[in-house]
């Protein structure tokens, strides 16, 4: 018990920045209401991006704002895809995604890992291990992300964008430019996921070109454990964003915990996968319920 203690303070690191992540797939996903997988991609290309830029001893801050950047536009091709290019939004983003592969090569220099630069260690932001340190400046970022984006979604934009993900037809009849929405969301969301990339290779010490793999599982995990644990306590949008956070501390919480009961760590994704599928199948389950219920009392009440 004491060893998997100790390992919390690391999980909790990890949550944090993975509920980061999250939060981009929030915006795709809840806001937007469109699946985007090009996160898997954006996520990787951050961790380059702040990589590199670190090994030639760039500002750590600015570093971390050019992979904010760099995600950016992969969400801005997805977007130009889906949009005017008229692809199904799911292709779209295994397209941008398939092409960041090549462009994290190139900017690696062919290397499929790079380090972040031992030289400049004294200015990263996040350590790995169980450093309670790293855990803070999570924290801060996560605080100011949802701070911004509480913010930015009570604006006349983030207005028209919450209008587009839940009706577009409406929203085009009331005059919203929902291509520019869906562009905007989809820019912004991939954004949010590389500069968890960024933190997520500070944090591991390296960028890996597998390191996104996967993300897209983990982000909706976080998201529906957050909806599921918390849904009826935070119904403010700004604590559904906090909802997200303490969905990715949780699923790695239930992470630790199952590896340390000897569970193999290769088989970490497909539990990941049956966790979201069976949160996913569960409001359409409890719906069927609820249907069945009703029938059975009309019955019993004509009867």
């Amino acid at each position: 018990m004491g060893s998997l203690l100790a390992t919390m303070p690391g999980a909790v690191a990890y949550g944090i920045i993975w509920g980061m992540m999250a939060i981009g797939v929030f915006i795709t996903f809840k806001v937007l209401d469109v699946a985007d997988l090009t996160v898997d991609g954006s996520m990787a290309i951050g961790g380059i991006v702040l990589a590199v830029l670190v090994k030639n001893n760039v500002n750590i801050y600015l570093a971390v704002g050019i992979a904010f950047l760099v995600g950016c536009i992969a969400g801005l091709v997805t977007g130009i895809f889906h949009t005017f290019f008229g692809i199904p939004a799911i292709l779209a983003g295994i397209l941008t995604q398939f092409s960041l592969y090549s462009l994290f090569l190139r900017i690696s220099d062919k290397s499929s890992n790079v380090m972040v630069n031992a030289r400049n260690i004294k200015n990263i932001m996040l350590t790995s291990g169980n450093n309670p340190k790293s855990i803070l400046v999570g924290a801060i970022f996560a605080a100011v992300l949802i701070a911004v984006l509480y913010w930015f979604f009570g604006t006349e934009l983030g207005s028209s964008i919450r209008a587009t993900g839940c009706n577009q037809a409406m929203a085009r009849a009331n005059g919203i430019n929902t291509r520019f929405n869906v562009i905007f969301g989809l820019v912004l969301s991939n954004g949010i996921v590389a500069l968890s990339g960024a933190l997520y290779a500070q944090y591991q010490g390296f960028a890996d070109i597998n390191m996104g793999r996967g993300a897209i599982v983990i982000g909706l995990a976080a998201v529906i454990v957050g909806e599921v644990v918390f849904g009826k306590i935070f119904r403010n949008f700004a604590l559904t964003l906090v909802s997200v956070i303490f969905g990715g501390i949780v699923y790695f919480i239930v992470q630790n915990i199952v590896m340390w009961m000897g569970m193999d760590p290769n088989d970490l994704k497909l539990l990941s996968a049956v966790l979201v599928a069976l949160f996913l199948g569960l409001p359409y389950w409890k719906s069927k319920i609820a249907a069945k219920n009703i029938k059975n009392k009309e019955v019993k009440d004509n009867a």
